[in-house]
């Protein structure tokens, strides 16, 4: 008998001595370490209740070939095991992920809570992730944070993951969702990738009707290129730090975001623009629009001159004012 055929049996005999009753559906959660020894990986799956014999199970995954590169990572393994079931289990179990789920618009503050509520990750470690110039400089961004770049989606996350981890998944998927010819549309424009996203954020903040994001964006384009400022709320509610209605003081808030006090746009953007919102902003409806005043329905109402925008904002302010509701203080661009 061959010495091929001797480890052949070995393994079937140790297979048979080491089968235990099917386990039950329930799970054990366990961590490998990565660059872990054979040894380790067993004591691991021991400790944890996933197998009764460490030595069994480095037996036989040593007459399997298995005595090196086993996974690494979070799984969620079923327990009581023999050698033979536990190896394969491992190998071909998932990572246990959390899902994670951010919305457009969202401020890194507010994805930061989401994380933490969603994760367990602390919002101050996913903060200083994201806040963080070296890992943007890292992924080509041209700003000291990822704010805009973090893209809004639905994530599933490795349970054991770092806020830097999250954050370049984020990243990643934003990246993933830039399509070839928004590049190429850039040069028509005349404009950077950034300033786009920064745009992008800013009608994301505006737009509650996808149909109006063109049109809002065409307003926006057209007031650069005329050298107007934008006086865009979203921009005050982003230098206030969060989400309220706002007063007509906010509009004087001392900020390199705030649109009614600086010519152009804000150094980086506002919050997470959507694809929807990138479109827009690379592909402005074609207007000569200005001004903008919303709808108690989010809709807006658009106006070529200072005299339409200002009958414009007298006639929602009427219908406002019908419905019960108080008016905003400012609407639109002025």
């Amino acid at each position: 008998m061959t010495r091929g055929h001797l480890r052949s049996l070995a393994l079937i005999a140790l297979t048979l001595a080491c089968a235990n009753p099917e386990a039950q559906e329930e799970r054990v959660r366990v961590t490998i370490p990565r660059g872990a020894t054979l040894g380790a990986v067993a004591e691991s799956l021991y400790v944890r209740g996933v197998i009764g014999s460490p030595r069994a199970f480095r037996i036989y995954a040593w007459l399997a070939g298995r005595q090196r590169g086993l996974p690494a990572g979070t799984f969620d393994l079923p327990p009581r095991l023999g050698a033979r079931r536990a190896l394969t289990e491992l190998l071909r179990a998932r990572v246990a992920e959390h899902r994670l789920v951010v919305r457009e618009g969202l401020m890194l503050s507010e994805i930061a809570a989401v994380v933490d509520s969603q994760l367990g990750i602390p919002a101050a470690r996913f903060l200083e992730a994201g806040r963080d110039a070296a890992l943007a400089a890292e992924l080509g961004i041209p700003a000291r944070t990822l704010e805009g770049y973090l893209y809004p989606s639905t994530y599933l996350v490795p349970v054991d993951a770092s806020a830097e981890a999250v954050v370049r998944q984020m990243a990643a998927e934003f990246f993933r969702r830039w399509r070839p010819s928004w590049t190429q549309r850039l040069r028509g424009l005349k404009m950077g990738r950034h300033e786009i996203v920064v745009l992008a954020s800013i009608i994301e903040g505006e737009v509650r009707n996808p149909v109006d994001a063109s049109y809002v964006a065409s307003v926006y384009h057209n007031r650069l290129a005329r050298g107007m400022r934008l006086q865009a709320d979203p921009t005050v509610i982003y230098a206030l730090g969060r989400r309220r209605r706002l007063f007509e003081k906010d509009y004087q808030v001392r900020s390199p975001y705030n649109t009614y006090l600086i010519d152009g746009l804000p150094p980086s953007p506002v919050g997470q623009p959507s694809s929807a919102s990138l479109h827009a902003a690379l592909f402005p409806a074609r207007t000569d629009f200005v001004f903008f005043v919303a709808r108690p329905d989010g809709s807006h109402v658009f106006s070529r001159t200072l005299r339409e925008h200002l009958r414009a904002i007298a006639a929602v302010r009427s219908q406002t004012n019908a419905g019960g509701a108080r008016p905003r203080p400012r609407a639109g661009p002025q």
